[in-house]
C-alpha cells in the first residue's frame, strides 16, 4: 500500500508539472500568433497554478505575460507583471528589452522617475538605442509638457460609445472616423489580438451637430452624468466579424490593438451612419483621407480587395493602401496603390493641401524602427517610389498616423520620441520639397496625456480640431476629442541657435554655448550637437544672453529678447565664430614631494630630474625641507619624473600630454618592502598568468634601472586552507615569480624567493575568523623586499642623459658650476 500510495503522488506531481508545462506551451502558441487575449488567460493560469515549472520557464512566461497585457493597452497589470519579473535580480541580456517595455509602462502610468531609472539600465544594456538618454533626460522633469496646459480646452465627445472611435478625418462639412460598431446578426467573430470586433468607416455629415460632454475637463476626465446610450446606426450587410486581420502583425496594424472590454458611463451620443457600403468590407478599414475635392479617398483596409485575401510569407495578413473615386455620389472600386507588398504593412494615409505629397505610415524595409513615416509624389499620373522622412522624425520606435495641415506642417504619433507615456503627438516642419521633416515637437499636456493620443486633424494654426485617445478609462478604448486653442501656440518662443565657423560657415559640433537669462536662477550651459545647432525655448517679454566657446576660436557673444513681439513663431539666431590665430604653446608649473616608502615622510636634499619626452630637453632640482619641488612645463608635452639620491631608488613617474600622471615620488632604500598589485593566480596554481607577467615586467624595468639592486620576492596566501599547504603553495608562486624574472634576464643571485603563507596577514583575518572577500584578498599579495641598494653610480647617472637629447642651456650651465 506504500508503494502504491508513493507511486500515485509521483504520478501526481509528474502529471502536475506536465500541465503547468502545458499551458506555458498553449500560451507561447497563442502569443506566436499575437493573440494575446488568449495567452494572457493560459500566462496567468501556469503562473498561479500550484504546479512548479523550473525558474527559466516561468521567466519567459512572465516576460510573454507582461508584453501580451501592453499589447492589450492593459498596463496596470503589464507594471505588476513586468515589477515582478525584476523582483528577481537583474535580467539576462537576452530580456534586455523587458526595461524597456517596463521604461514605457510605467510612463504609461504616470510614474515618470521610475520610468527614469527603468530607461538607465536599458541604456547600458543597449547603448546602441539612444532613445534612452533622451527619454530618461525628459522624466527626470517633465514640466517642458504641461507648461502650456492652460492654452487649450479639450472636450469629450458624446458621440463616443463604449467601443472604439478613433482617427477622425474631416470630409466636406462632417467627420468620418474609424469604428468597431456593433454587430447586427448575432455573429461575433473576433480580432484575435485582443478579441475587439473589426474596424469600419463612419461619416457624421454636420459638424454643427456635434455635441460635448459638459462634465469633461481638461484631459478628458470621466463624467458623473450618467444618461442613455444611443447605438451607432449600422446599415445592411453587417456581416463584418473574421478571424484574421491586419493586426495579427506587430507593426502598422496599430489603431486596432486596443482592449474594448472597460466601458464608460453611459452618456448619449449623435447618430453616425457607416460612411459607405462599398468601401467597408468585413475586414478591417481604418484611417483615411481625401483629396481637396473630396471626390477621392484613400484609406487604409487589410489585404483584401475583390473577394481576394492574401497573406505574407509569414502567413500575416499585412495592411495595405487603397484608393476609390466618388461618381455621382457612390464610391467606385477601390484599387491597390503601387507600392504596397504582401510583405510589408503601408497605412495611415495623409494628403497635402495640393494633393501632390501622400504621406503614410510603413514597415517596409529600410527603416530605422517598426514603423516609419514616408512620402510619396503624384507624377505623370501615379505615385513615385516612398522616400524615408528621415532620422529627425522616424526613431527605432513607432512613428504612425500622419497628418498635413493646410500650411504643410507635419502631425503624426510616436512612442519613439520622449512623451508623456505611449503614443504621443508631435508637429514637424517639412523641408526639401516635402521630403524632410525637421524640428519636431512635443505637442504637450493637454493634447497628450500617459496614454495612447494620436489621429489628429486641425488648421493651419492649431486653434481647434480633433483627435483621438484611450486615456478616459485607462486605455480600456479610444474616443474622439475636441480641441480649442484659447492661448499661445507655444508655451514659449522656439529658438534655434546656429554656431559656425566664420570663415568657412561650417556647422561647429561639440561647441559650448552658455545661456544667461536674467528671469530665471542664471546660466545654463548647452552644447550643440552634430549640426551645430541647439534649439531652446525662450518666454514671453524676456532677455537673454548667449556666449559661445570652442577651442582654437574667439568667444562670442549675443543677446535676444522676445519683448515687443506680436507673434510666438520659431525664431533662428546664428552665432559665427571666428578662428584664433596659431599661440606658442602656454606653460605651466607643477608641484610635488618626494617621501619614503616606509611612513610616508619627507626627503630632503632629493635630485629630481625632470625629461621632456617630446623634445628631449631636461631639467634637474633639489627638494626642500619638507620634500618639495616644482617644475615649469610646457602643456601637450609627455614627461617622465626620476629621483636620485644616495642609496635609494624610487620607480619614477610619467605626465601625460594631457597633464595627467602623478608628480608626488616614493623612495625605497635597503629593507623597505614594496607591495605588487594585480598579481593573481588561477585557483590553487603557481603558474605566471599574461596579466601577472605585465606586473612583472615592471619589476624587470626596476631591476634594470638599478643594476646593483637585489631583491627578495616574497608572497602570501589567506588564512583558508591549512597552513601548510598556503605555506607550499605560497613558496612555490614566489619561485615561479623569480623564475620568470630571470627568463627575462635577471640574474639569479640578485633574487630570493620566499613564501610566507598565511603567516603575515594584514588585517584580522586569521585561522578562525570570518572575513569578507574583500578582507581576504588584502592578504593575497605579492611584495618584493629590497635586500640591497647601493648609490647610483655615475653610469646610472648618465643614463638618464643619454635617454635624452641635450638638456637646456641652463641647465648645461648648472652643471659646469657643479664639476668646478
Amino acid at each position: 500500500m506504500i508503494r502504491s500510495v508513493l507511486l500515485i503522488g509521483m504520478l501526481w506531481l509528474l502529471t502536475s508539472q506536465v500541465f503547468a508545462q502545458s499551458l506555458v506551451k498553449q500560451g507561447d502558441r497563442q502569443f506566436d500568433q499575437l493573440a494575446y487575449a488568449k495567452a494572457v488567460e493560459l500566462y496567468e493560469k501556469a503562473l498561479t497554478s500550484p504546479e512548479k515549472i523550473n525558474e527559466g520557464e516561468r521567466r519567459d512566461a512572465r516576460a510573454k505575460l507582461g508584453y501580451s497585457y501592453q499589447q492589450l493597452r492593459d498596463t496596470q497589470n503589464a507594471e505588476r507583471v513586468y515589477r515582478d519579473l525584476m523582483g528577481n535580480g537583474d535580467m539576462p541580456n537576452d530580456y534586455a528589452k523587458c526595461y524597456l517595455y517596463y521604461a514605457q509602462v510605467l510612463a504609461s502610468n504616470g510614474k515618470y522617475r521610475e520610468a527614469q531609472v527603468a530607461y538607465e539600465k536599458y541604456g547600458k544594456l543597449q547603448e546602441s538605442d539612444k532613445r534612452s538618454p533622451s527619454f530618461s533626460k525628459l522624466y527626470k522633469d517633465v514640466s517642458a509638457l504641461t507648461r502650456n496646459a492652460g492654452s487649450y480646452k479639450v472636450e469629450f465627445l458624446k458621440m463616443n460609445t463604449k467601443k472604439a472611435e478613433f482617427s477622425p478625418m474631416f470630409y466636406r462639412d462632417g467627420l468620418v472616423f474609424v469604428s468597431t460598431g456593433h454587430g447586427g446578426n448575432g455573429v461575433k467573430r473576433v480580432f484575435k489580438w485582443n478579441n475587439s470586433p473589426f474596424l469600419d468607416l463612419y461619416y457624421l455629415p454636420d459638424l454643427s451637430n456635434i455635441r460635448v460632454d459638459k462634465a469633461s475637463s481638461l484631459g478628458g476626465s470621466v463624467s458623473t452624468t450618467k444618461h442613455k446610450r444611443t447605438r451607432l446606426i449600422r446599415p445592411l450587410g453587417s456581416d463584418d466579424y473574421t478571424a484574421a486581420t491586419s493586426n495579427d502583425t506587430k507593426t502598422v496594424g496599430f489603431y486596432g490593438d486596443y482592449n474594448m472590454t472597460m466601458g464608460y458611463e453611459d452618456t448619449p451620443i449623435s447618430e453616425s451612419d457607416q460612411f459607405s457600403r462599398n468601401l467597408n468590407t468585413k475586414y478591417h478599414e481604418g484611417p483615411l483621407t481625401f483629396s481637396k475635392d473630396g471626390l477621392r479617398v484613400i484609406f487604409t483596409r487589410n489585404n483584401f480587395n475583390e473577394g481576394h485575401f492574401r497573406k505574407s510569407l509569414d502567413g500575416i495578413n499585412k495592411l495595405k493602401l487603397y484608393t476609390a473615386t466618388q461618381t455621382n455620389g457612390y464610391w467606385g472600386k477601390a484599387e491597390e496603390l503601387p507600392f504596397n507588398s504582401n510583405e510589408f504593412s503601408t497605412g495611415h494615409p495623409a494628403l497635402s493641401k495640393d494633393d501632390q505629397l501622400l504621406y503614410f505610415a510603413s514597415d517596409m524595409p529600410g527603416g530605422y524602427g517598426g514603423t516609419d513615416l514616408y512620402v510619396s509624389r503624384w507624377a505623370d499620373g501615379k505615385w513615385s517610389t516612398p522616400i524615408n522622412l528621415g532620422k529627425e522624425v522616424n526613431t527605432k520606435g513607432n512613428e504612425l498616423f500622419p497628418y498635413i495641415d493646410e500650411k504643410g506642417n507635419l502631425y503624426f504619433s510616436s512612442d519613439g520620441h520622449p512623451g508623456l507615456g505611449d503614443l504621443d503627438m508631435f508637429y514637424a516642419q517639412i523641408v526639401s520639397d516635402g521630403k524632410e521633416g525637421k524640428m519636431v515637437r512635443n505637442l504637450g499636456e493637454p493634447l497628450n496625456s500617459p496614454k495612447d493620443d494620436f489621429g489628429i486633424v486641425t488648421d493651419g494654426d492649431r486653434k481647434s480640431g480633433f483627435f483621438s485617445s484611450n486615456r478616459k478609462n485607462g486605455g480600456a478604448d479610444d474616443d474622439v476629442y475636441r480641441f480649442a486653442r484659447e492661448g499661445s501656440l507655444y508655451p514659449c518662443r522656439q529658438l534655434t541657435l546656429s554656431v559656425f565657423d566664420a570663415e568657412s560657415r561650417e556647422p561647429l559640433a561639440n561647441t559650448s554655448v552658455a545661456l544667461d537669462n536674467a528671469a530665471s536662477d542664471g546660466q545654463k550651459q548647452l552644447q550643440t550637437d552634430a549640426e551645430g545647432l541647439i534649439r531652446v525655448c525662450i518666454d514671453a517679454d524676456s532677455e537673454v544672453k548667449f556666449q559661445a566657446t570652442k577651442e582654437g576660436y574667439l568667444d562670442n557673444k549675443l543677446g535676444f529678447s522676445t519683448k515687443g513681439m506680436s507673434d510666438d513663431q520659431p525664431s533662428r539666431l546664428e552665432i559665427p565664430l571666428t578662428k584664433l590665430a596659431p599661440a606658442k604653446p602656454a606653460t605651466t608649473t607643477i608641484r610635488g614631494r618626494v617621501t619614503t616608502q616606509t611612513g610616508q615622510k619627507p626627503i630632503s636634499g632629493v635630485k629630481v630630474v625632470l625629461i621632456n619626452e617630446t623634445d628631449g630637453t631636461m631639467q634637474d632640482t633639489l627638494t626642500g625641507a619638507d620634500g618639495s619641488y616644482e617644475f615649469v612645463v610646457k602643456a601637450g608635452n609627455e614627461y617622465r619624473l626620476e629621483a636620485m639620491k644616495d642609496n635609494m631608488g624610487t620607480v619614477g613617474s610619467r605626465i601625460s600630454k594631457e597633464g595627467t600622471g602623478t608628480t608626488d615620488l616614493t623612495m625605497f632604500k635597503k629593507g623597505d618592502v614594496i607591495k605588487i598589485d594585480n598579481i593573481y593566480y588561477d585557483l590553487n596554481k603557481a603558474a605566471i598568468r599574461p596579466d601577472a607577467a605585465v606586473e612583472l615586467d615592471k619589476v624587470v624595468e626596476l631591476l634594470n634601472k638599478y643594476p646593483a639592486m637585489s631583491i627578495e620576492m616574497r608572497s602570501h596566501t589567506d588564512s583558508r586552507s591549512s597552513a601548510k599547504y598556503n605555506k607550499t603553495l605560497s613558496s612555490n608562486r614566489a619561485r615561479a615569480a623569480v623564475t620568470y624574472l630571470k627568463s627575462k634576464g635577471i640574474a639569479s643571485p640578485r633574487m630570493v624567493a620566499r613564501g610566507y603563507g598565511e603567516s603575515l596577514p594584514l588585517n584580522k583575518c586569521k585561522d578562525g575568523v570570518n572575513c569578507t572577500e574583500e578582507e581576504y584578498q588584502l592578504n593575497r599579495r605579492t611584495e618584493i623586499k629590497i635586500l640591497n641598494i647601493e648609490s647610483a653610480s655615475v653610469s646610472e647617472k648618465s643614463k638618464l642623459t643619454t635617454r635624452s637629447k641635450p638638456s637646456v642651456k641652463k641647465s648645461k650651465q648648472k652643471s659646469r658650476k657643479r664639476r668646478r
